[in-house]
């Protein structure tokens, strides 16, 4: 019979090993026919623009529009008609920019818009919408809003907004509603900062309410040291707050204001960069020998016998 047999296949070249380069780059190796290019895909374009110049023309594109609520938010709408999200973070650079340059009632307009958009509703833009309300001295509709958020967020209200609505009322001498707003705060366990109690103090001299001011100094003295970031770190100093008429603002607060109000005045003058920043070190420089004297009598009382 006859019998088939299948021998064994000759390979004539030698196996050749392809070697695949490491390196990160737009072109791919193929065994079969050698290198091909990659192209970018047409839906991503070459240029992108970042949020920041993006905050900037939005700025640029309803400042010089009128007070028309029509106006305003078509022009804001086509802004952003191509965009695939709601471009959020981009609205929130533009609501800062608004904020240094004092633009309140663009503030109002853009953060009402960006709200009935559904979007942004954090506590931050309630509060610089808030704020806003109060620069522009609409005192009712800032009233509104808070009783809105008040009755919505009865628990978990932040002191900001306490300390906030105490500070419009103290300014337009609306005495009731501010002592309901401590009463709350006093109710809700909610522990007031310096400005409040100083604030409700003043009420309380201004009254003639002398023992109600006597029992809110002594419920509630000030601290005895407070925390400053001086060159990003955070330094505990000892507290020097003023006598009894004056009004102080708590630290980090005071350091931002005063941080902002620098930045402004050295952009409008760019000639005296160098003074701001001599002032800056020598008073970071004072700051830090506070921290270290008040350290040296930490050390001092911890090392004497009781």
């Amino acid at each position: 019979m006859l019998t088939l047999t299948y021998s064994l296949p000759v390979f004539t070249r030698r196996l050749e090993f392809i070697k695949i380069s490491h390196s990160r780059s737009s072109v791919v190796v193929c065994a079969a026919k050698g290198p091909r290019p990659r192209y970018p895909r047409v839906w991503k374009a070459n240029k992108r623009i970042g949020t920041i110049s993006k905050s900037i023309k939005l700025v640029e594109s309803i400042k010089g529009l009128s007070n028309v609520k029509e106006e305003v938010y078509g022009a804001l709408d086509s802004f952003i008609a191509w965009e695939l999200e709601f471009p959020l973070i981009t609205v929130k650079k533009a609501l800062k920019t608004l904020e240094n340059q004092k633009e309140w009632k663009r503030i109002i307009q853009v953060s009402k818009w960006m709200l009935s958009k559904g979007q942004g509703r954090t506590m931050g833009t309630y509060f610089t919408l808030l704020n806003a309300l109060a620069e522009d001295g609409r005192v009712e509709e800032a009233e509104e809003l808070w009783t809105k958020l008040f009755s919505q967020y009865l628990e978990s209200m932040p002191r900001m907004f306490f300390d906030k609505m105490i500070s419009i009322y103290y300014r337009h001498g609306i005495h009731d509603k501010m002592f309901e707003i401590f009463a709350d705060m006093e109710e809700l366990g909610v522990q007031p900062n310096v400005s409040i109690v100083t604030k409700v103090g003043n009420v309380f001299q201004e009254l003639g309410m002398l023992d109600k001011y006597h029992k809110l100094k002594q419920k509630y003295p000030p601290p005895k040291w407070e925390y400053r970031y001086v060159k990003g770190k955070r330094v505990k100093i000892r507290a020097n707050y003023e006598n009894d008429g004056a009004e102080k603002m708590p630290s980090q607060e005071k350091e931002t204001v005063h941080s902002s109000e620098e930045l402004l005045e050295a952009e409008s003058n760019p000639n005296e960069d160098v003074v701001v920043a001599e002032e800056g070190d020598q008073k970071s420089s004072d700051l830090l020998e506070e921290a270290e004297t008040s350290l040296d009598e930490l050390t001092i009382e911890s090392r004497t016998p009781p």
